[in-house]
């Protein structure tokens, strides 16, 4: 059983997205600053930001640092959970199969567009937030909906995460029971790995949606990204952290709360009055 333990280290890192040190709310509550359904859009921001948190996060852990700076700088906020496992606080998502979390994506989005009168969206997604979506984009008709999309720690090619890929093949030939509990508990896992049929499907023809603005932000740090190169993706306008800010040492969850990654997405969904990265 020495590689179900192996395993188990390797799924637990896997999930450790971002999750707030204080206790969380008994039921979901969005982001401060999110989830306004009132909000109109200003004419110098006329999309609204719809935010999609990565494995194990939830709208209201992943983004309790972007959101309110978004919302500060005029935008209109909103964010998801989606994925949740049964029987799970609503404060946890992302493990459902991504092609069962996207038609909740492409629900979200049309209530947003619904209740703001907005034309279009723009994406801002966190490490499984930046693959889901794709689904949505490629095969749920969501590509004419969305203009900007600004992924942080993206893994278009997949990741191997020190080969857990393998471990699972492996445990499920070995101990098939326990394979089919880890397969069960988290449908989106082994979607991730690189070389998956889930993301052998999603990047045929390109993993680059035609029509959609893309910027990445990737760290040389990511731990759960590997390798962090994953997140290049032609056409794109792609942005390695440390090469902006050497010093920064934001890795994988980190990002999402890295006061220079937060500028670098105000420059993307705004390149116009883009301002300087101060490190």
């Amino acid at each position: 059983m020495r590689i179900a333990g192996v395993l188990a280290a390797a799924v637990l890192a896997l999930c450790a997205v971002a999750q707030p040190a204080a206790a969380a709310p008994a039921q979901e509550v969005g982001p401060p600053g999110a989830n306004d359904w009132n909000c109109k859009p200003a004419p110098q921001h006329p999309r609204p930001v719809v935010l999609v948190h990565g494995l194990s996060g939830a709208a209201a852990t992943n983004w309790t640092a972007l959101s309110p700076q978004l919302a500060k700088a005029g935008y209109c906020v909103f964010a998801l959970t989606y994925g949740k496992p049964p029987g799970l606080p609503p404060i946890t998502g992302g493990f459902a199969p991504m092609e069962r979390s996207a038609p909740e994506l492409a629900d979200f989005v049309d209530r947003v567009l619904d209740a703001t009168g907005a034309g279009q969206v723009d994406l801002v997604g966190h490490s499984e937030g930046t693959v889901m979506p794709q689904y949505y984009l490629k095969f749920l008709g969501g590509a004419p909906k969305v203009h900007r999309y600004v992924a942080l720690t993206p893994l278009y090619d997949g990741t191997t995460v020190q080969n857990t890929s393998e471990l699972l093949n492996r445990l499920a030939r070995e101990v098939p029971a326990v394979g089919g509990i880890a397969d069960t508990a988290c449908g989106s896992c082994r979607e991730f790995f690189h070389g998956s049929d889930f993301l052998t499907k999603l990047n045929a023809g390109g993993a680059a949606v035609p029509g959609i603005r893309y910027t990445t932000v990737m760290s040389r740090y990511d731990e759960l990204v590997t390798p962090y190169t994953s997140g290049y993706l032609p056409g794109a306008t792609n942005i390695v952290l440390q090469d902006v800010c050497p010093a920064d040492p934001a890795e994988h969850v980190a990002v999402a709360f890295d006061p220079h990654v937060a500028r670098l997405v105000l420059n993307a969904l705004d390149p116009e009055h883009a301002e300087p990265v101060r490190c």
